[in-house]
């Protein structure tokens, strides 16, 4: 494999050759005229967005899925990756062509290759397969190259067959070394139907008088151990350790198993691919907020969060410049549909940057108590929601898009305590209005009304006093600026990891939010009535 170097400092790709090195300078901004527009200065356009780079490297993650009709191939595709209708051969007359891209308008960071499941007595799909995998594997670019492969299997019922010649063939190839690093993961389908199997077979007398979360643990242990016989057994007798396994589900409130296919798969790209297809493996799925965290992180270490130490990647930029480049980065990874780009608009920055000044103000909440930012969400939603007139009544939000942006922002950026605190208060207060809106949207096309309720929500609940009186504390606590270079980035991330919401408590969460229509597109400047 010829090797990728991305210089994400000075912007340019280096191929390199046997005898001979390509180096191509990398110019020009693939965001939106609105966005060009929106820049405070000319200068604005060199500050590239790191996503921008990765995304020359890497523009999709390529995934190719096998199994057979039934296993569960769309649904999961669907889940995964938030769309509406995955593209899979079944809904394609005749039968599947490996080489064919299937690409969701509902979400463009992903590229899907699919593949008909390994027939009893047929050998040809997996000479196919194995082709396939090898040729890719062989493309000098990575955005060409092949970033992991699902197997999927639909868990059988005792007795039944796991796997087929065609099935064995391929495992022992990928186990002997003939189908190189590719990431392959077996991922078991319709999990939630063993469960409903297991907890028929369960001796109903030795359940009585047990909490339901009781016989739910005892359930996934049941589970569990016939999952162990009937398809871990059989498939390490042919792949040996070397390919993980994951039992999912697209039913009911399993999406942790969902989002553990995603961190697993995610695990293995980042192991043997390279850092850029793992980083769009995170913003491709649409299932694990905490994977777009760690995302945002990793792409705002590379660079631009470096300036929370040092002034270099900002110097002689004015403040809104460079909060410009990093609202662009940590939307970009989040990837919501988003066809409108609300998420980008000078509106939507000025009421994140009007958040910074205006949460300042206020009392001092408990920095010792704990609290937990999905039910403080939820509770200011409930709160938001049961105040407003009628069902279309619009949200009004206090920090309006209309209201005069901070003076602050036009500022030459300088490094201080003061800038920093600015900037983790930032990128702090994006990213949680982001999971937020995550939480409440559920992978549907984004409105202004939308992204209003999650911005007052966030504003109203405690969790944003909290989050500005931590950044402020820390700010007190360093005696000299050197103090705040060694170990601001920590701080920051500490924050946002504290904030996360996982998969499984996302599922809960939801089932209490109050009904709202969110598909009303109101204007951003409603404003409060004095």
């Amino acid at each position: 494999m010829i090797p990728h170097v991305l210089n994400l400092s000075c912007a340019e790709y280096n191929k390199i050759h046997k005898k001979f090195t390509i180096i191509v300078e990398l110019s020009g901004n693939p965001t939106t005229e609105t966005e060009q527009l929106a820049s405070s200065s000319g200068e604005t356009l060199e500050l590239q967005p790191t996503t921008d780079e990765i995304s020359r490297i890497c523009p999709r993650f390529r995934i190719l899925v096998i199994g057979k009709t039934g296993v569960g191939k769309s649904s999961l595709i669907n889940h995964a990756f938030g769309v509406e209708n995955a593209l899979t051969s079944h809904n394609m007359p005749g039968e599947a062509n490996i080489d064919h891209e299937f690409i969701s308008p509902e979400n463009k960071r992903f590229v899907l290759h699919d593949s008909k499941g390994f027939e009893p007595g047929e050998e040809d799909n997996f000479k196919i397969v194995r082709d396939f995998i090898n040729r890719r594997r062989e493309m000098p670019d990575l955005k060409n190259q092949l970033h992991a492969v699902w197997l999927c299997f639909e868990i059988p019922r005792a007795g039944g067959r796991l796997l087929e010649t065609g099935t064995e063939a391929f495992l022992t190839s990928k186990r002997n070394g003939k189908l190189g690093n590719i990431p392959i993961v077996a991922v078991f389908t319709k999990y939630d139907t063993l469960l409903d199997r297991v907890e028929r077979t369960l001796d109903k007398s030795s359940l009585k008088g047990l909490r339901k979360d009781v016989i739910k643990e005892r359930t996934k242990k049941s589970a569990q151990d016939k999952l162990q016989d009937i398809c871990v057994a059989p498939l390490e007798k042919f792949a040996g350790s070397d390919i993980p396994h994951v039992m999912v589900s697209t039913n009911g409130n399993h999406e942790e198993t969902l989002a553990h296919l995603i961190r697993t798969t995610e695990e293995l790209v980042c192991k043997h691919v390279a850092t850029e297809a793992s980083v769009m493996t995170s913003i491709a799925q649409r299932v694990d907020p905490g994977l777009k965290i760690k995302a945002s992180i990793e792409v705002g270490k590379t660079k631009y969060w470096k300036a929370l130490a040092s002034s270099a990647p900002f110097k002689d930029r004015s403040m809104w410049d460079c909060l410009y480049v990093l609202h662009t980065d940590i939307v970009n990874v989040w990837n919501f549909r988003d066809p409108h780009d609300h998420l980008y608009s000078p509106e939507f920055r000025k009421m994140v940057t009007n958040m910074v000044d205006k949460l300042d103000v206020g009392p001092v909440t408990d920095l010792n108590k704990n609290i937990t930012f999905g039910l403080s969400i939820v509770g200011a939603i409930a709160t938001i929601v049961s105040a407003l007139s009628g069902p279309a009544a619009p949200i009004v939000v206090p920090i309006a898009a209309g209201v005069v942006i901070a003076s602050w922002v036009h500022m030459a950026y300088q490094h201080s305590p003061v800038a920093l605190q600015r900037f983790m208060k930032y990128i702090v207060d994006l990213t949680l209005v982001l999971q937020t809106l995550y939480l409440v949207s559920e992978n549907q096309q984004l409105s202004r009304r939308a992204i209003k309720l999650v911005v007052k929500s966030y504003h109203d609940s405690p969790t944003s006093g909290d989050v500005h009186n931590r950044i402020r504390e820390y700010d007190r606590q360093l005696t000299i600026l050197e103090c705040a270079d060694r170990d601001s980035l920590d701080q920051l991330v500490k924050l946002l990891q504290s904030y996360n919401i996982s998969a499984e408590e996302m599922s809960d969460l939801r089932g209490r939010f109050p009904a709202v229509d969110l598909s009303l597109n109101e204007p951003w400047d409603t404003v409060e009535k004095s």
